[in-house]
């Protein structure tokens, strides 16, 4: 049994009320760890630590902060194998993916942003050789970063690198299902030089701690990834304390595909933007539209490749599919198979538990689904299931699918087939999607803006746009002229 601490002031420390929370192994259905249940006095000491640090920690140069952050880097990636292997055992994914995706994109979350940091750079704006306008960005203190358990390790960094590149200090919180690799990144950040008090990590359930942290008067600003109905109350909270919020909300992306495509491409990329990390990626295409020429073939290829698709022991080369990341997850996608049943949807392949044998037996592990005949205003086509299950709908007409892909209170992601250029442009332009991806899927560069429309978020991540956000612009005007 492994015992997780909080990190408070540069010390890996146990909760003060010595309360603690099972934390389990979704292949095997069972507890690993404890990670503490973090009350009031364990926040208090953690944003005490934080404002203790700010003063330092702001006013050191950026190259001193980007080498304290280029070396939480290199230990990242000399650690890979260790952290991959405590991300496969913490959410049930694939231990493959957590090698190729996760762990390596957490060490480019902390480089990039190490570097982007020595060139960011500000405004100024001359007025008829009368005056001159310049732009101060300055850190704001204390900021909260809170993050989900689909991609622990690499959603948390991608929150505290820009925070702390920009001369913020940090209290983090990672969710209370996947705290394994939070954890080790403390250690590493002390390992790395990082002040006592510029990151603290805080273990705890989202009502309790993460509730408290988002309220606490001393915080001046939020960084959340999860679901939308938290992050609207996140948002009721903040608002009245005038506090920025930075949030990365929930989806139901559509995947839309012409029957001009380059078809194996597209048949490939879309098994794995279904089912990628359990479908657990607020990215996925789960929503599935194919041109009707090209319907029943799409459909039949698409099922058949799924079946083929291993599940088992997450840790095994030949799983391409691991374990959903706990039981009551689970449950909650068994109920969206029941209710796309009672809805007329005919399950093509998958739509029941898979029971895996051995040590396994009790693992939370789901088939690849696809569901087709569901109606496009369906509750199973409007509501976010975040499982490996798609549905499959056809479509006649570009302003029909536009239709479909736009009737929806989501709008974070959306994928594009076809060879058509002027079509794929005109597209791009009216889908109501913060990120569109042309002829290709989870293609990201760290310069460009990432967040969502309507319920999929609010405000951008990533490149200039997290360390504009992890800043307050000041603007200083002299007159040196008549």
């Amino acid at each position: 049994m492994q015992i997780i601490t909080n990190y408070i002031n540069g010390q890996l420390v146990a909760p003060r009320a010595g309360r603690y929370l099972d934390v389990y192994d979704p292949s095997r259905g069972r507890v690993y760890a404890r990670a503490p249940d973090s009350d009031a006095e364990d926040l208090e000491r953690a944003i005490r630590a934080a404002q203790d640090a700010f003063p330092d920690w702001s006013n050191r140069s950026v190259q001193e902060r980007h080498r304290v952050l280029v070396r939480v880097a290199d230990l990242l990636e000399a650690r890979r194998e260790e952290l991959a292997l405590a991300e496969s055992l913490d959410s049930g994914k694939p231990l493959a993916l957590a090698r190729r995706v996760d762990i390596p994109r957490a060490s480019q979350n902390f480089r990039f942003f190490a570097t982007s940091i020595l060139h960011f750079h500000t405004e100024a704006h001359e007025m008829d050789h009368r005056a001159i306008n310049y732009t101060l960005r300055h850190p704001l203190g204390v900021v909260a970063c809170i993050s989900p358990w689909n991609l622990p390790l690499y959603l948390l960094t991608w929150k505290i690198a820009p925070a702390l590149a920009a001369g913020n200090t940090v209290v983090a919180k990672p969710s209370e299902i996947t705290p394994m690799t939070a954890s080790l990144l403390a250690g590493i950040c002390r390992e790395a030089g990082l002040p006592p008090g510029v990151l603290n990590v805080l273990h705890g359930h989202g009502h309790r701690i993460g509730a408290a942290l988002v309220a606490h008067p001393r915080i001046k600003a939020i960084s959340f990834t999860g679901s939308t109905r938290t992050g609207a109350e996140i948002a009721r909270v903040a608002a009245p304390h005038f506090k920025k919020l930075s949030l990365e909300l929930g989806g139901k992306n559509p995947n839309i595909i012409f029957a001009d495509c380059q078809y194996e491409r597209t048949l490939d990329t879309t098994l794995r933007s279904s089912f990628t990390n359990q479908g657990q990626i607020c990215l996925c295409g789960s929503r599935i539209f194919v041109e009707r020429p090209l319907y029943e073939r799409f459909r039949d290829d698409l099922v058949a490749r799924a079946r083929k698709l291993a599940i088992g022991d997450p840790r095994a080369a030949q799983n391409q599919l691991g374990a959903v990341v706990s039981r009551a997850h689970l449950e909650k996608i068994l109920s969206h198979f029941e209710l796309a049943r009672e809805e007329g949807g005919r399950v093509l392949c998958g739509g029941k538990r898979v029971r895996v044998g051995g040590e396994f037996a009790e693992g939370y592990f789901l088939p690849p689904t696809v569901i087709e005949g569901l109606s496009p205003q369906c509750r199973t086509n409007q509501e976010e299931i975040f499982g490996p299950v798609v549905s499959i709908i056809p479509f006649d007409t570009e302003a029909e699918v536009l239709h479909y892909a736009n009737d929806i209170s989501y709008g974070l992601s959306a994928t594009l087939w076809t060879e058509n250029l002027s079509r794929a442009h005109r597209m791009a332009r009216v889908l109501e999607a913060g990120i569109v991806w042309i002829n290709t899927w989870l293609l990201r560069d760290l310069r460009t803006p990432f967040g969502g429309m309507k319920n999929s978020g609010l405000g951008r991540e990533g490149g200039l746009e997290a360390l504009r956000f992890f800043t307050e612009a000041k603007n200083v005007c002299i007159q040196y002229g008549e």
